[in-house]
């Protein structure tokens, strides 16, 4: 160390004894931490302020401090944090993250906050943790919302199910998030996964993601774009759709059948400052009163009490979050969710985040071979003949989608203990880093040629068919 920095040093020790001195001498004021409660929460705005302004209202001598952040940013910020100076509540809409925290250690039991008005389950899934780890707060689906000035001005139909939104009809009218930047986003991908099964499922979300005009940074992009006509329809969670709708946009919002209803969970940090002053925040979201600020259009959320404890406050028309369960075809897996957590945001990252120009280019070249092919088709049939290059033409076609659609990790490699472990490992593991870094950069390139060899594909089909 430097004769200087030595100094600098000496001179704030200094300082700072003096300071603690004057203070243990009650004669200078330093500011108290306790009465403040910070909450981590990946939620808008809209909705944190709401709950700040109405919870500080009703308990003038506790503060509220919110900590935006996305789902997987507040979940590595808790997790650095020791015991004695991590924020006192977690508040997010992926169950699995919960799952995760409450696999560390990192949260307190809250059972005895349970709101007794609220059902145990939504469907067949628990609306609270078992352990009482955390607890839900509010219920959410996902779906699809559209503006519907968009839709009519391009002449496009509104979609009712993820399936249609492969079609050529709407490239370059879509827009999702990534879930390694969204939990919510992460939340929609898995429940697709889940519904239609893993390669499948991937098969379409990468021919949905080709259709996509972005992939945003965050997922309040995604709503805020089809409220503002930038995008005709994103995949979004339901709120963000209700809230678009409630608050004046000419947006609409759909479940589709595959879709699931889980909890947004809140819950009680171990080691955290202020434990008592955040049992009465969270015990404050539960009560009746905290529950019917979900309904203010700017949040439009969905109430862990059913209707008929909300006092009749819903809006018109407003979702039955226990109806929607009743039809969901999924039956939503957060075990299963939280074990390939990782995974499913590295390979999204990887071949579409990463590479949605090229997953773009492919998919175009794609629908523009299988336009050719329906039309020199449907001309030959008048002929009752086929010929040679319409055939060749459409097995090209065929090999090209088969290419581009096919996930880089099948069925059976995501359902390995190993391969999923090591997803999970300590990447400051310098082997662990390598081996993960390698097996990403493998997926990444591997993605580029699958695309750079369907668009080929597709151009032969096309030249065939001219």
């Amino acid at each position: 160390m430097s004769t200087w920095a030595r100094r600098e040093s000496w001179v704030r020790t200094l300082q700072l004894s003096t300071i603690w001195g004057l203070a243990a001498a009650g004669l200078l004021w330093l500011p108290a931490h306790a009465g403040t409660v910070s909450v981590v929460t990946s939620f808008p705005k809209e909705l944190t302020q709401a709950y700040k302004v109405a919870f500080e209202k009703a308990h003038p001598g506790i503060k509220i401090e919110i900590l935006n952040k996305n789902t997987v940013q507040g979940m590595a910020y808790v997790r650095e944090l020791p015991a004695g100076q991590r924020p006192e509540v977690f508040w997010a809409s992926a169950p699995d993250a919960f799952e995760v925290l409450a696999g560390q250690k990192l949260l307190e039991p809250v059972t005895d906050l349970v709101n007794k008005a609220a059902p145990a389950k939504v469907g067949n899934y628990p609306i609270n943790d078992p352990q009482g780890l955390y607890l839900g707060q509010a219920l959410a689906g996902y779906g699809l919302m559209f503006n519907t000035r968009y839709l009519a001005a391009h002449k496009l139909p509104a979609p009712k199910q993820w399936a249609e939104l492969v079609k050529p009809v709407y490239f370059g009218h879509l827009a999702m998030s990534s879930p390694s930047r969204s939990g919510t986003t992460h939340l929609t991908v898995e429940t697709l996964l889940q519904g239609e099964g893993w390669d499948k499922g991937w098969s379409q979300i990468l021919q949905i993601a080709g259709n996509c005009a972005a992939i945003t940074e965050r997922s309040f992009g995604v709503p805020d774009g089809v409220n503002n006509g930038q995008f005709g329809i994103g995949l979004v969670i339901d709120f963000f759709g209700l809230a678009g709708k409630y608050s004046g946009f000419p947006v609409e919002f759909i479940y589709p059948d595959v879709t699931a209803v889980v909890p947004a969970n809140i819950a009680l940090m171990s080691g955290a400052k202020n434990a008592a002053e955040a049992r009465k925040f969270i015990a404050y979201t539960l009560s009746s009163e905290g529950q019917q600020l979900l309904y203010d259009p700017k949040i439009s959320r969905l109430p862990i009490l059913p209707p008929e404890a909300m006092g009749g406050k819903a809006p018109a028309g407003y979702p039955n979050p226990f109806e929607i369960a009743k039809r969901a075809k999924v039956r939503f897996d957060s075990d299963l969710s939280e074990a390939r957590y990782n995974v499913v945001s590295s390979m999204f990252d990887q071949t579409i985040t990463f590479r949605l120009k090229d997953l773009q280019t492919a998919t175009q070249a794609i629908q523009q071979g299988e336009v050719a092919l329906a039309k020199k088709s449907s001309a030959q049939s008048t002929q009752a003949t086929q010929t040679t290059q319409t055939t060749q033409a459409a097995a090209l076609l065929r090999q090209a989608r088969e290419t581009a659609y096919a996930p880089v990790v099948g069925q059976r490699m995501a359902g390995d203990k190993d391969f999923l472990a090591l997803f999970t490992a300590n990447k400051k593991d310098a082997a662990v880093n390598k081996q993960l870094t390698g097996l990403e950069d493998r997926w990444n390139s591997g993605a580029k040629d699958q695309y750079a060899k369907a668009k080929a594909l597709a151009e032969q089909a096309l030249a065939l068919l001219r």
